[in-house]
């Protein structure tokens, strides 16, 4: 059957009717902020304290918008007789977010939990080159990073949380014990304690023959 002409002029027409009809809805931004997800890209902050320069997140960016310099450090030994060991010590860490396109896979691949996202956005710049930033920049955002979301009440422990707590136990109880042997050793002390010897006897003794 053909289609009756004009039926999808009707057919816009309604929607702009319907759409005419509704409330207009107008986010009043700048002056009242938007609600964003939980999980919003917006910009990358830097833990700096977790970098341990394994340059993972430079080598598996697509775009090579992050920049790490670092140089290496002698750190004498632990203990007494033991060699030295060399550290990586990070010099720089940016981020030009004029080439980042937000993928997320720095994040994703960073072992130690040094790079996060948080919804900060409004960091436009009239000049390109500011929007590199650098370690100090990046690590001002992590103050604008909001907490994890909770746990499911169902779900088990994590690793790292179980071992935390196992370890402090055992140094609990350990304290415990000493304490509880501190307090046993001045009664012990006082129990084993022999009687005081008794006086001699007072007047002139007799001498033997």
């Amino acid at each position: 059957m053909a289609p009756i002409p004009g039926s999808g002029l009707a057919k816009g027409l309604a929607v702009t009717l319907r759409t005419m009809t509704k409330k207009t809805v107008t986010a009043q931004y700048p002056d009242v902020q938007p609600e964003l997800p939980p999980r919003t890209r917006g910009v990358i902050a830097l833990f700096e304290e977790n970098c341990t320069v394994c340059m993972l997140c430079a080598r598996e960016c697509p775009d090579w918008c992050i920049y790490i310099d670092s140089h290496k450090e002698t750190v004498p030994p632990a203990a007494p007789g033991g060699r030295e060991r060399s550290r990586n010590v990070l010099d720089r860490f940016a981020i030009d977010f004029s080439l980042c396109m937000y993928c997320g896979i720095c994040i994703e691949v960073c072992p130690f939990d040094a790079l996060f996202w948080t919804p900060e956005f409004e960091y436009a710049e009239t000049d390109i080159h500011e929007l590199t930033h650098e370690r100090d920049k990046l690590r001002e955002w992590m103050w604008t990073v909001p907490p994890p979301p909770a746990l499911d009440p169902g779900a088990e422990e994590p690793k790292e949380i179980a071992a935390a707590r196992k370890t402090a136990d055992k140094l609990a109880a350990e304290q415990a014990a000493e304490a509880e042997r501190a307090a046993q050793a001045p009664r012990a002390e006082e129990a084993g304690q022999p009687d005081s010897p008794a006086a001699p006897p007072s007047g002139p003794q007799e001498g033997r023959s």
